[in-house]
């Protein structure tokens, strides 16, 4: 093989293995910003139950202690 030949070989496989990378940044890049999104859901829906139970604890009129042992003590 000549030098032209075993250069463009080399070109080729590394044309190849950018494609190949370009490819996986994309889908990781996808997967990232679908993680952040479902975050970003759960936090505003964890939120919105904190709020819930200030609202619930607060109706009843009392808060229950939280290191309150069980009744069977």
């Amino acid at each position: 093989m000549s030098d032209t030949s075993i250069t463009s070989s080399r070109l080729d496989e590394l044309e190849r293995l950018v494609v190949h990378q370009d490819q996986t940044i994309e889908d990781l890049n996808a997967a990232i910003t679908a993680q952040w999104t479902l975050i970003e859901r759960l936090e505003r829906e964890v939120a919105r139950l904190g709020e819930r139970v200030a609202e619930a604890e607060q109706s009843t009129g009392q808060a229950a202690p939280v290191d309150r042992p069980p009744p069977h003590y």
